[in-house]
């Protein structure tokens, strides 16, 4: 489903990360770097650095609508990310917009549990993108504490436990997924792509880095600007690991806060 246009418009719907590594601004810098328009659309506030976050101010829903019928009136958006939603009325005025000017492609991130296990959102959030968001997207990539969440059972902790969550992801309507498996033990990082009933692993080698932050909100967007400039999803989620890749092995060049840093996101111009 190629793009009608040479340069592509894409668009992100999450939220603000000031330190600039992880949310609208890691996937505006994503979107950019791949060769895409990039627009977005602001689902909260958040005061955050390397360290942590010490607060969210969400977005009204309302405000909300009023961002995605304003861009999407004026824009044709070719491929769409969907970043992390809270609310089920956040969810459902996502939706509706969506489906009233559905874009090429639709992207979805469950970012539902931190890196420390926290779990992000309340049961009410966690229904909101089982039932509202993942049914509408063309493809959802969970890592395997959010599958976990998402289908209520425990986080697999090899690659059989992967594959056995295969028939209930399906089931939740997605055209696709992407079970990344970057919380697995060891030196390899396979993720595994489940396109109806094929299942394909793309295999990827760990890279050792302190400068993790983002990397979820960087992948989405990765294969979202891939999905607008005409790749199928394979390919796109192929292109966007090992772009990420890149991204993850230059990150020493950066020197960002004191915690987990930023991936550079711009490695391949700066």
């Amino acid at each position: 489903m190629a793009a009608s246009r040479s340069i592509p418009n894409t668009l992100t719907i999450a939220g603000s990360d000031p330190s600039g590594g992880a949310g609208i601004q890691a996937d505006l810098k994503t979107l950019s770097a791949l060769g895409t328009y990039a627009t977005s659309v602001i689902t909260a506030l958040t005061a955050q650095n390397t360290r942590g976050v010490t607060g969210v101010h969400p977005v009204p829903a309302g405000f909300i609508a009023a961002q995605l019928e304003t861009l999407l009136d004026d824009i044709a958006i070719d491929a769409v990310k969907i970043g992390m939603v809270a609310s089920h009325e956040v969810a459902e005025v996502i939706r509706e917009a969506l489906t009233l000017r559905r874009p090429g492609w639709i992207v979805l991130d469950p970012v539902m549990v931190a890196k420390s296990g926290d779990i992000l959102v309340d049961d009410a959030g966690i229904a909101a993108v089982r039932e509202c968001l993942v049914p509408l997207a063309d493809l959802v990539t969970p890592n395997l504490p959010e599958a976990a969440v998402l289908l209520d059972c425990p986080v697999p902790q090899d690659r059989a436990g992967m594959e056995a969550l295969a028939p209930g992801l399906r089931a939740l309507g997605a055209g696709a997924v992407l079970l990344k498996g970057g919380h697995l033990r060891g030196e390899r990082c396979p993720d595994l792509l489940i396109e109806g009933d094929t299942l394909h692993w793309l295999e990827g080698t760990r890279i050792t880095t302190g400068n993790l932050h983002g990397t979820g909100c960087t992948l989405s967007s990765a294969i979202t600007a891939r999905l607008a400039l005409g790749d199928a999803p394979r390919d796109a989620v192929a292109a966007a690991k090992a772009w990420l890749s890149r991204a993850l092995e230059e990150s020493h060049r950066l020197d960002v806060g004191q915690g987990h840093g930023p991936v550079h996101h711009f490695h391949a111009w700066w």
